[in-house]
């Protein structure tokens, strides 16, 4: 089945033995892969237009991530949606189709189709196009019709700090000459959360979507000098968390998109109070099971009907049935077949009754239309033919095969000269001779193999002696036995590896060797004839080709089974070693299951690769400090620049000169953003600035009250106060002075620092 449903899920928990790794464990909590966030049909708060007055402003945090807008008497903001809009030419009704925000989730067409406002990761708008599409949508939600021909209300939008002039102009244009607006205020988003959150002095860190910023305040007034920029926020992390996963999960056969990814950080990544520590004891198997978070992506398991136990009995005498029909098959096929060498046997044995009293023509006739070469071929086959008849005899009514000693050959012609014998008896000659060569080499291996046995068994008994004597020399003896076919092991391993580099000094010895086999003089072109090529006649020569084959390696090596070898002195150890048990086996230490690198791929729990439910699973052990930790060590993830803590301790030491304003800065520093709610942050660095600034400064970290929404609630109510009046750029002096003319005020970008 697909699991789509709940949260997160219970499975089964797990047994095993010895080790805390092996120990019975609760069930894993797992939470489900965030679908897509379409939301379907929701009805749009039109009610606030009607409200409304021209006075009353239009407020707008267009975020790189969402775009949050609603009226300047609102506590909160009315729309909310991705800065996304997908747009194309739907074929069945012949136009052209536009989805904005969550709705361009809705299908796979749509997916396909989706466009971003922004550069990636960047606040710059990069495509005007999809830009006027949000505007159009924010609109229309907020219930402005427009047919006035404008918007008729004020506008007041969020900016980065430092925004492009050129990315303000066309802004500024698009709602004055699109929209009508009749007057326009850009602000710091920033800088409107700290105001929301009542901050007048202080060190703003703004970790947003697509950035970093630190900015000090002193009496409600950015110090727009010594404002600095670190280029990582939850873009960036959530596109560092997906290639770790990527990495850490080169096959994984589900879809992996920048959403989840934002999703996973958002909800499983924490602050780590010391980095370093945690991160060397964070695979550690006790507690794994806590600190690992397992990711369900939707899967198909295979469903396997369960039989009941009458269905299961049904099928066993079914089995048996058709076994007990196979062995009456058999055993009527095995009579047929003895029926029929009892009749061979018959014939042949009539054969040599009627070869007696016979000339040797009629003889030689006999035997050739049996296709017989001679008497001695047929009273051998007479041999085989009642041999066999007696093992199938005794194999059907259950008796024991007795082998019968192989009674030695007779070779008469061997003792005759050539001269003596015609061309037939010559030919047979030569036969018996290579008989008597088979013969005589399967006596001697039967001797080599009696002594070999022999020698084997002289060897365990002196063993067994010199281990019931002296076993702590003997114990001694194995393990530096071992420790010999460990490090032959090694080396071994190491050697094909080499090979497997054409740069390596194996691989190059190989070419050689290959080299010198082509031409043992290269230089010297060879001759038909005058060349005495002797390879081969030292046996020596043949060992040539297991170089070039696994490299330089003696015959002994070669031959010798060296795992084999290995588990044959680690038996006797555990057996006779009470120091030695199954964890120090180099099969358990090969036991990737038990491995660091098992429980960074699947946790404390064994994986069944059979398995679709865990095949499709993802775990988040080290990523969880390792994705927040850049803003702290940006090295981690490969950026050039100091972490947050060092910047802010450069603005204070060194962009502060007295000492009256470090104090007054440090005493109030303001998290804002939706990249600063994770976890420890707060903890985390103030812990991290107190090492580093001097302790008789008085340090105080406080967080807006709502990272994400403080900047939207900071612009309403600075947009519905009396000190917005001189904020606005009207439209009159829009057509006066241009789209670059802005007005400064103490919320906003600067022209000059």
């Amino acid at each position: 089945m697909t699991i789509t449903t709940s949260r997160y899920i219970h499975g089964d928990s797990t047994c095993g033995r010895g080790d805390t790794r092996f120990e019975p464990k609760p069930p894993p909590r797992i939470w489900q892969a965030t679908e897509s966030p379409f939301r379907g049909y929701q009805p749009l708060p039109t009610d606030g237009y009607a409200r409304s007055s021209v006075n009353t402003a239009i407020v707008i945090d267009n975020g790189a991530s969402l775009l949050r807008a609603g009226w300047s008497f609102d506590k909160a903001p009315r729309v909310s949606f991705p800065t996304i809009v997908a747009r194309y030419r739907d074929r069945k009704i012949n136009k052209t189709v536009s989805y904005v925000g969550f709705n361009a989730f809705a299908d796979a067409t749509t997916r396909g189709q989706i466009r971003n406002a922004f550069e990636p990761g960047s606040s710059v708008v990069g495509n005007w196009d999809v830009m006027e599409g949000l505007l159009d949508y924010t609109f229309a939600s907020l219930g402005i019709s427009g047919q006035d021909g404008g918007v008729g209300r004020p506008i007041v939008m969020t900016e980065p700090i430092a925004n492009l002039g050129y990315s303000r102009k066309t802004m500024t244009e698009l709602l004055f000459e699109c929209y009508s607006a009749p007057s326009v205020a850009y602000g710091i988003d920033a800088l409107f959360s700290y105001k929301f959150n009542k901050g007048r002095s202080g060190l703003i860190i703004s970790s947003s979507h697509t950035g970093t910023h630190l900015i000090p305040v002193l009496d409600s007034k950015p110090i727009m000098s010594n404002v600095t920029r670190l280029n990582w926020g939850g873009y960036q992390g959530a596109e560092y968390l997906l290639k770790l996963i990527k990495l850490k999960y080169p096959n994984f056969q589900g879809k992996l998109t920048d959403y989840q990814a934002e999703e996973m950080a958002r909800e499983h990544c924490y602050i780590s109070q010391d980095f370093d520590r945690e991160m060397n004891t964070f695979l550690d198997w006790s507690g794994l099971e806590e600190r690992d978070h397992i990711v369900q992506y939707p899967f198909t398991e295979q469903v396997i009907v369960e039989k009941s136990e009458e269905e299961l009995a049904r099928i066993v005498e079914r089995k048996r049935e058709g076994g007990r029909r196979l062995q009456e098959q058999a055993a009527k096929m095995r009579l047929e077949k003895l029926i029929q060498k009892e009749q061979t046997l018959d014939y042949y044995k009539d054969l040599q009754q009627r070869l007696v009293n016979q000339t040797k023509k009629e003889i030689k006739r006999l035997l050739d239309d049996d296709e017989f070469r001679d008497e001695a071929q047929l009273e051998k086959t007479i041999q085989e033919l009642e041999k066999s008849i007696r093992k199938a005899r005794n194999k059907d009514v259950g008796g024991p095969d007795n082998p019968e000693e192989e009674v030695e050959p007779t070779f008469p012609l061997l003792e005759v000269p050539d001269e003596s014998l015609d061309e037939a008896g010559i030919k047979e000659k030569r036969h018996q001779r290579l008989m008597k060569s088979g013969y005589e080499a399967r006596v001697r291996a039967k001797v080599e193999k009696e002594l070999e046995k022999a020698r084997v068994a002289d060897e365990e008994r002196i063993d067994n002696e010199r281990r019931e004597n002296d076993l702590s020399n003997w114990l001694g003896e194995r393990r530096a036995a071992r420790q010999t076919l460990l490090q032959r092991i090694k080396e071994r391993d190491r050697l094909k590896a080499d090979l497997g580099n054409r740069k390596s000094l194996a691989s190059q010895m190989r070419m050689k060797t290959l080299a010198n086999l082509a031409s043992d003089q290269p230089g010297k072109k060879r001759r038909r004839g005058g060349d005495d090529d002797n390879f081969g006649a030292n046996d020596d020569d043949w060992g040539i080709y297991r170089t070039v084959a696994i490299g330089d390696q003696s015959d002994d090596e070669e031959e010798e089974d060296l795992g084999a070898g290995l588990k044959n002195v680690e038996a006797q150890l555990l057996k006779y070693d009470p120091s030695f048990n199954e964890n120090n086996t180099l099969e358990a230490q090969n036991d990737w299951t038990q491995s660091l690198v098992h429980a960074f791929l699947r946790g404390p729990r064994p994986f069944d690769p059979e398995s679709q439910q865990e095949a499709y699973q993802i775990h988040l052990n080290v990523e969880r400090i390792r994705v927040p930790e850049v803003v702290f060590q940006p090295s981690i993830a490969g950026l050039d620049q100091a972490g947050i803590v060092d910047i802010a301790a450069d603005i204070t030491n060194h962009g502060l000169a007295k000492p009256a304003d470090r104090e007054r800065v440090l005493k109030n520093i303001f998290l804002t953003g939706g990249n600063t709610m994770f976890k420890g942050f707060e903890e985390r660095l103030k812990t991290e600035l107190r090492g580093v600034l001097p302790m008789e400064i008085p340090i105080d970290v406080q967080k807006a009250s709502n990272p994400v929404l403080d900047a939207w609630r900071g612009a309403a109510q600075w947009a519905a106060g009396d000190e917005s009046k001189g904020g606005f750029v009207t439209r009159e002096e829009y057509l006066e002075k241009g789209p670059e003319y802005m007005k400064e005020h103490s919320l906003g970008n600067a022209t000059s620092f």
